[in-house]
C-alpha cells in the first residue's frame, strides 16, 4: 500500500475511531517525528508522485531516528528562460502571472501549490516548505520580455501560486526588484499575499495605485491565532495581516480582503467576521476560495486533520465530498474555486449577503494597461530586417 492510498484509508475510519486511523498513519513510518519538523505545516513527507521510490522512516539500528536532523529552510537558485507564465483558465481572471519564488515557507497545509514540487523530484510534503528555489534572474528576464515588439500589456498577477512575500524574500528582495521593473513600465499589477512584509513596498505600490497600476488582495484565512498558527505556521498572524491592509489602505492602493480558503466545519463559521474585520480595516473589495484539495495535498490535509482535529475529521471530509461531487476534489472548471451542492451555495449565499450588508465590492476593480512604456529593449534580440 503507497502513502497516499494508507492515509486515504483513515478516510473511511468511523467516526468514534478516528484515534485508530491517527494510530494507523503514525505506525506506518510516513510521518516525521514532530521534533524535526517544528514549526512546519505538513506531518510528512512523502515521495513525489513521478518517483520510482516511496520513503518512509525506518531505524535500521545504525542511527536512531531521534539523531535525525530537524527540516531546516534551503534555498537553491532557479535559472528559468521566461518569468511570464501563462495560463487560458476561464475561472481566474488574468492571463499571465510571475511567480519569484517556487516552494513557500509559509507552510499552509491546504496549499494547492504543493504538488508543483514533484516536478523538481520533491515531496509536496515538508520538502515544499523547507526546499526553496529563489530566481534572482526574474526581474531581468521580465523587462526583457515586456521589452519585446508586440508584447501587450495586461494585469500581471503575483502570488496566485506561492507567495512572493514569504520571509526568504526578506534577504533575496527579488518582489521588490520585480516591482521596480513594472514601475519602470508602468505595467499593472496585482498582487496576493498572506504577508505583512508587503508593507515594505508600500512605496512603490502608493505611486502605482496612483496611476491606477497596482491593487492588493491579503488572504485573511482565520482570526483564531491558534489555528493559524497549526494552519498556516510561518505566515504573519491575522492581526498583522489586518494591519497591512490598514497600512495600504490609508496609503491610497485598492486593498481585498481574501478568505481563501474556506474550509467546512473549520473556518467557514468566521466567514462573516472575517469580512467585518477586513473591512474596519479599510478593505474595499472581498473574494473567497473553497478548499481545494489536489493530488498529495489531499492526504496530506487528512493527516494534519487527524493530527489537529480528530474530532473534526468525518465531518469537514464529509462536507468537503458533498460540495466536489462525492469526491475530495473536482477540478472541473467552474466547479473548481466554489464547489456545488447546498453546502456550498450556503456558504456563497452567506458570502454575497455579507459583502452587501458591508459595501465590499465583488467586482474586480480594473486596472490600467494604457499608460505601458516598454523598457529599453536590453537584452532582446534585434531583427534583422
Amino acid at each position: 500500500m503507497n502513502e497516499l492510498s494508507l492515509v486515504a484509508q483513515a478516510a473511511f475510519q468511523p467516526a468514534n475511531t478516528a484515534d485508530i486511523a491517527d494510530a494507523l498513519v503514525n505506525s506506518s513510518g510516513l510521518r516525521v517525528d514532530i521534533q524535526r519538523r517544528r514549526g512546519r505545516g505538513a506531518g510528512m513527507n512523502p515521495g513525489g508522485r513521478f518517483e520510482p521510490t516511496e520513503r518512509v522512516a525506518y531505524d535500521d539500528g545504525w542511527t536512531t531516528l531521534e539523531d535525525m536532523p530537524p527540516f531546516r529552510t534551503e534555498v537553491q537558485v532557479e535559472k528559468p528562460r521566461t518569468a511570464i507564465t501563462r495560463n487560458e483558465s476561464p475561472d481566474i481572471p488574468f492571463d499571465r502571472s510571475v511567480n519569484p519564488y517556487r516552494g513557500c515557507e509559509h507552510g499552509c497545509i491546504y496549499c494547492f501549490a504543493r504538488p508543483t514540487h514533484a516536478y523538481m523530484g520533491l515531496s509536496a510534503g515538508l520538502d515544499f516548505e523547507s526546499k526553496l528555489f529563489a530566481k534572482p534572474d526574474a526581474p531581468r528576464l521580465l523587462e526583457r520580455e515586456l521589452a519585446k515588439p508586440g508584447y501587450k500589456p495586461r494585469t500581471i498577477a503575483i502570488g496566485t501560486n506561492t507567495d512572493p512575500y514569504q520571509p526568504i524574500e526578506r534577504e533575496w528582495r527579488i518582489m521588490r526588484q520585480v516591482l521596480e521593473v513594472l514601475q519602470k513600465a508602468s505595467h499593472p499589477v496585482a498582487i496576493v499575499t498572506k504577508s505583512a512584509l508587503i508593507t515594505r513596498d508600500i512605496d512603490i505600490l502608493a505611486a502605482m495605485a496612483e496611476k491606477g497600476l497596482a491593487k492588493v488582495a491579503i488572504s485573511v484565512t482565520t482570526l483564531d491565532r491558534k489555528l493559524a498558527r497549526t494552519m498556516e505556521p510561518r505566515a504573519s498572524t491575522p492581526t498583522r495581516r489586518l494591519e497591512a491592509i490598514r497600512r495600504l489602505s490609508e496609503a491610497g492602493i485598492p486593498t481585498a480582503v481574501m478568505m481563501a480558503p474556506v474550509i467546512p466545519a473549520l473556518n467557514d463559521h468566521e466567514i462573516e467576521r472575517v469580512l467585518d474585520s477586513g473591512k474596519a480595516a479599510g478593505a474595499c473589495e472581498a473574494s473567497y476560495v473553497l478548499l481545494r484539495l489536489p493530488l498529495e495535498v489531499s492526504p496530506l490535509f487528512r493527516d494534519w486533520l487527524l493530527q489537529n482535529y480528530p474530532d473534526r475529521y468525518r465531518h469537514v471530509m464529509s462536507l468537503v465530498r458533498s460540495m466536489r461531487g462525492g469526491k475530495d476534489y473536482d477540478a472541473e472548471f467552474g466547479k473548481r474555486m466554489k464547489g456545488a451542492g447546498p453546502y456550498a451555495w450556503q456558504i456563497s449565499r452567506r458570502f454575497e449577503m455579507a459583502t452587501k450588508r458591508l459595501g465590499l465590492g465583488r467586482r474586480s476593480m480594473q486596472l490600467r494597461d494604457d499608460l505601458f512604456v516598454p523598457p529599453n529593449g536590453s537584452g532582446v534580440q534585434l531583427s534583422l530586417l
